[in-house]
């Protein structure tokens, strides 16, 4: 399973997205602090969800962060979040 499949499934269960995009950016930071020759580094991911209607920006992003702790104590270095609420 790949580092994007395991965010993808981390997310999923965590905040039952509407809608859930999940990009490796690893590629375009070769070369930059924290990237590995090997990549799954850098991601992007744009998320919808009910849990987050409500919270501010802040919040939502530091739910996001909370949620995939493992990953970045695995390796990730760098998540560009897009999240909002459904409503």
């Amino acid at each position: 399973m790949t580092r994007a499949d395991r965010i993808r499934a981390v997310l999923t269960e965590t905040f039952a997205p509407e809608a859930l995009e999940v990009e490796d950016e690893s590629a375009r930071h070769a070369g930059h602090a924290g990237a590995r020759p090997e990549g799954e580094t850098h991601f992007r991911v744009a998320i919808v969800a009910t849990a987050f209607d409500g919270q501010s920006r802040v919040d939502a992003h530091r739910a996001v962060n909370a949620a995939l702790q493992a990953e970045f104590d695995a390796g990730l270095h760098a998540l560009t979040i897009s999240a909002r609420g459904k409503g």
